[in-house]
């Protein structure tokens, strides 16, 4: 498991800006790598083990959260196994946990770095501890007996030990957030500072929508000392010709429409809400060498690769004139011609998928089951020969024939199934799961 952990700055009140919860607003923004997102007391975490190959690689994924999330006033990130691991080794100012084994990094730690040590500090200072590798050390009967679960479940979870259970971020239906400025703002450009914070933040939650805005608001409220006839607040809506969450060119648009603005009064308050939602068109990234995208074939870019990897390294599937299911068709290295001669599919429905080896399955009466009983709906289609298929099985020559009566059946629970009944078996009736239908 791949854990990132992301603190926030701890905001003197008169130094920066603050939104109504930091925190969610940081986790809505995290959406965007990975749906496997929570708050862990003051920290967002998430898991993003499966995110690795969509972001380039570890260290691409690492530099974007990195330089993102500063806009955020993220002041630490950390990476480590665990959840509870990330956020005590990001308190620590510690970036790289899988540089080595997890408990050397987490036994250095002061004891401070995990939150359920807070409420026993003072005991376990007068006991000697200073660190987690200290708590550790501490005989784990006496340890459950003084203390309450908490402190040991929590160490086990940081070590990996135990699970660990989180409650999830789930995205929300619509976009607003609000912050309240550092200090009563007078011009309306000024806005901007604060606002792009908020169009960050609807950035994140549009990429994890996949989906882009043409319109946006955003609003301002007037300072309490203001004059009433100047009323409570503005608002100024910013559209765009084409649905988009490029941050940069959304706070262009902005800063160019606040530029008109006059504020009849000074601002505290922001807010920003995504207006006009649109599903946004992914443009897929190729999982070839930009030369194919350049315009050179596909063929020559695999025996440019087979040449530096070796030709073993780069297969292709191709068909042969065989009618058993396993071996209709073979890898070949890419490179290699292909044959000349072209088999064509049976005209019977043939499975999107098929297993390594084919499953047995049990029996209720004379019936197969997988997951529940099964109907037979289309059927049956016999498949013989292979007995020109000689191999050795532990120095012993056989054959790989085949005498099969292959079904289309349906399965409550798993959906459409190729399944198939040994003939000739003597009085034992057996049936196999071969394969299964998108």
């Amino acid at each position: 498991m791949l854990w990132a952990a992301l603190l926030l700055r701890p905001r003197p009140d008169d130094t920066l800006p603050s939104s109504d919860d930091p925190l969610h607003g940081l986790a809505i923004w995290a959406l965007q790598f990975t749906p496997r997102v929570a708050v862990v007391h003051e920290a967002v975490v998430m898991e993003v083990e499966a995110s690795v190959r969509l972001f380039r690689g570890k260290r691409a994924l690492r530099d974007r959260i990195f330089t993102e999330s500063k806009e955020l006033d993220v002041h630490a990130l950390a990476w480590a196994p665990t959840s509870l691991g990330a956020v005590a080794l990001a308190r620590a100012g510690r970036e790289n946990g899988f540089r080595g084994p997890l408990e050397e990094f987490l036994d250095e730690l002061p004891m401070e770095t995990l939150t359920a040590t807070a409420r026993h500090h003072t005991t376990l200072t007068q006991l000697g501890c200073r660190s987690l590798g200290d708590i550790r050390r501490l005989p784990r009967g006496g340890v459950s007996r003084r203390f309450d679960k908490e402190l040991l479940t929590a160490l086990d979870q940081a070590y990996g030990l135990r699970p660990e259970v989180h409650t999830w971020v789930q995205i929300s239906e619509g976009f607003k957030a609000r912050l309240e400025l550092m200090s009563r703002v007078d011009m309306a450009p000024a806005l901007l500072f604060g606002a792009r914070r908020l169009v960050v933040q609807m950035c994140g939650w549009l990429a994890a929508r996949h989906a882009g805005i043409t319109a946006f608001v955003l609003r301002w409220a007037h300072d309490s000392m203001r004059s009433k006839s100047v009323g409570e607040g503005g608002e100024l809506v910013v559209r765009t010709a084409a649905p988009m969450r490029e941050v940069e060119h959304l706070c262009r648009l902005l800063a160019e429409n606040l530029a008109k603005v006059q504020l009849l009064a000074p601002a505290g308050d922001i807010e920003v809400e995504a207006l006009d939602v649109q599903v946004l068109e992914e443009h897929s990234a190729s999982l070839l060498p930009d030369t194919v995208e350049a315009g050179e074939s596909l063929a020559l870019v695999l025996e440019r690769i087979a040449a530096r990897m070796g030709p073993e390294k780069v297969l292709r599937p191709t068909l042969t004139e065989d009618h058993r299911a396993e071996w209709m068709q073979h890898w070949q290295p890419a490179p290699a011609p292909l044959p000349r001669r072209r088999v064509r599919p049976a005209g019977i429905p043939q499975p999107t998928f098929l297993m390594d080896k084919p499953l047995r399955l049990a029996m209720r009466g004379e019936r197969p089951m997988y997951q529940g009983l099964l109907h037979l709906i289309a059927g049956p289609h016999r498949v013989e020969g292979g007995w020109w298929h000689r191999v050795k099985v532990d120095d012993v020559a056989t054959t790989e024939n085949v005498v099969r009566d292959y079904w289309v059946a349906i399965s409550e629970h798993c959906g459409v199934l190729w399944v198939f009944q040994e003939r000739l078996a003597g009085d034992e009736v057996r049936w196999y799961l071969q394969g299964s239908f998108a």
